[in-house]
């Protein structure tokens, strides 16, 4: 056993856990004074939720076994395996493996909560994670990372371009135009309760990032520093691209676009971490800022969804870009897990299976994402607030607090 690799991946592990509570200050933020708690809550029930049926089931579906190259098995139920030994596999030993995996787990489905705040009945919510994390993120999981059929056509995906981002931002879409509008969208200004608190889940999203791409080297390597600069340099020149785009197009920065940019950079590089050259996380980067600002403010406003807090506009297309450029600008020579190089070294092979993966992502997420929502209705008689609740806020509508005990309500 190497002490090193096994010291890396829970110092990993222990990162991604924080971009759970960073995903929650941020989405908090972002939102009316009088749906902070909800919104909040939404993030915080994956760190239970998500552990559990991990421990439970999920690890096994996900990495035990193969049915059909769809999902795995329940040969390791309730982590029933060595867990001080099997060091088979090129990871420390699979209980380390399975402890990194499990933030994934607990962050995937929580990103969708973005699309429906302020509307969402919790007890939907609830059991729409919890059933879409059942169908869609262990199969995802299990097709990309454990020899499923995604990786079996030869796409690639370092840390989560499809399994967490692509699958999660589009069924964010889905989910938003199944629970509708908002009562009073579009007929008053819109702005975020607390910019320090978006900053500051933007930066525990930054932090924690290191450990999301970095760890996914499975050990304390070369290629670990290396996914660990391209996660830096990608949301730093994403960050940068995003200020350009306000300064051109309003004149000021903002402390909210800044996040924004940050978060669609470390969005974008995280397919490719470990297989693209760090000068192209500059590219991927400084693109991914127009391209989700385009989805943002021309397409969303055109087609008139109410995706709260952008979550498709910013993880579903900036994970599409970023799944597109892994196949535009792998090595193998970084990392020989990469059968092809990409297309800017003349092979076309990558690129198209990078496509084919993306399109059965999304495929798979707007299919899951309709059974789990008709599940949540069929339980629990529908899963939007009534028009009441939503006028008082979801803090004290669904969960009887406020954030803010001195505040008088006049939202």
């Amino acid at each position: 056993m190497d002490h090193g690799d096994f010291s890396w991946m829970l110092v990993s592990s222990t990162l991604v856990f924080i971009m759970t509570p960073g995903l929650a200050f941020f989405y908090g933020g972002l939102v009316k004074r009088k749906n902070v708690v909800n919104t909040i809550m939404s993030s915080a029930i994956m760190m239970g939720l998500g552990s559990v049926m991990w421990v439970l089931f999920g690890f096994s579906l996900s990495f035990s076994g193969d049915i059909g190259g769809v999902i795995g098995n329940l040969n390791w139920f309730g982590l029933n395996f060595d867990t001080f030994g099997d060091t088979t596999h090129p990871y420390p030993n699979t209980l380390v493996f399975a402890i990194f995996q499990m933030m994934f787990a607990i962050i995937a489905p929580a990103l969708i909560t973005g699309a429906i705040a302020e509307r969402m009945k919790f007890s939907a919510l609830l059991i729409f994670l919890a059933v879409w994390s059942l169908i869609v993120y262990y199969p995802l999981a299990h097709m990309v990372w454990g020899g499923g059929y995604l990786a079996q056509i030869g796409s690639i995906d370092f840390a989560g371009g499809n399994v967490v981002h692509i699958s999660s931002g589009v069924s964010a879409l889905v989910l938003s135009i199944l629970l509708g509008k908002r009562r009073n969208l579009g007929k008053a200004p819109y702005h975020p309760h607390n910019v320090p608190m978006v900053f500051l889940g933007a930066a525990l999203l930054w932090f924690g990032w290191f450990g999301f791409n970095g760890g996914s080297a499975l050990a304390a390597n070369e290629l670990a520093a290396h996914s660990f600069m391209t996660t830096n340099t990608a949301a730093a020149s994403a960050l940068l691209s995003w200020i350009l785009i306000e300064v051109i197009k309003n004149g000021k920065p903002t402390l909210v676009g800044t996040s924004t940019g940050m978060v669609i950079g470390l969005v974008a590089i995280t397919p490719g971490a470990g297989f693209v050259p760090i000068w192209a996380a500059i590219l991927i980067g400084a693109l991914v800022s127009p391209i989700c600002y385009f989805f943002i403010n021309v397409i969303k406003p055109k087609f008139a969804y109410d995706d709260a807090l952008d979550v498709f506009g910013c993880h579903g297309i900036g994970g599409i870009w970023g799944g597109i450029a892994t196949g535009i600008f792998a090595n193998k020579s970084i990392n020989s897990a990469a059968p092809w190089n990409g297309l800017v070294y003349g092979d076309v092979t990558l690129f198209l299976r990078q496509i084919a993966a993306i399109l059965i992502t999304i495929v798979i997420a707007i299919i899951g994402t309709l059974v789990a929502a008709k599940i949540a209705s069929l339980i629990t008689k529908g899963i939007k607030v009534s028009d009441k609740a939503e006028v008082t806020g979801l803090d004290s509508s669904e969960h009887g607090e406020t954030a803010y005990p001195a505040f008088n309500g006049m939202d």
